[in-house]
């Protein structure tokens, strides 16, 4: 059952809000996927199996050596990624 409440609210809203920022890709996506840490931290939204696998391969996309700039591959990943993830948060 997806979470109810004005904070699960919230919690989508800043996702997608974070998802459809001006700005690069990759990082949009790691702040999108540390707000969606914060939220199942707190409990405004329950972690599903999906969104585990999901953000699971979303860190695979980001990985970067240091030094390495992601950029192409990556940023496209992370985008559609991204787009799956919004989707399943209304199962969440």
């Amino acid at each position: 059952m997806a979470s109810v409440g004005a904070a699960a609210d919230a919690a989508r809203a800043a996702f997608r809000a974070e998802m459809d920022a001006k700005g690069h890709a990759v990082e949009n996506a790691r702040t999108a996927a540390a707000g969606l840490d914060a939220a199942f931290a707190s409990g405004a939204l329950v972690r599903t199996p999906t969104l585990d696998q999901m953000l699971g391969d979303l860190a695979v996309a980001l990985e970067q050596d240091d030094g390495q700039k992601l950029g192409g591959k990556s940023a496209e990943a992370a985008r559609f990624i991204l787009r799956a993830i919004s989707r399943e948060l209304d199962n969440a």
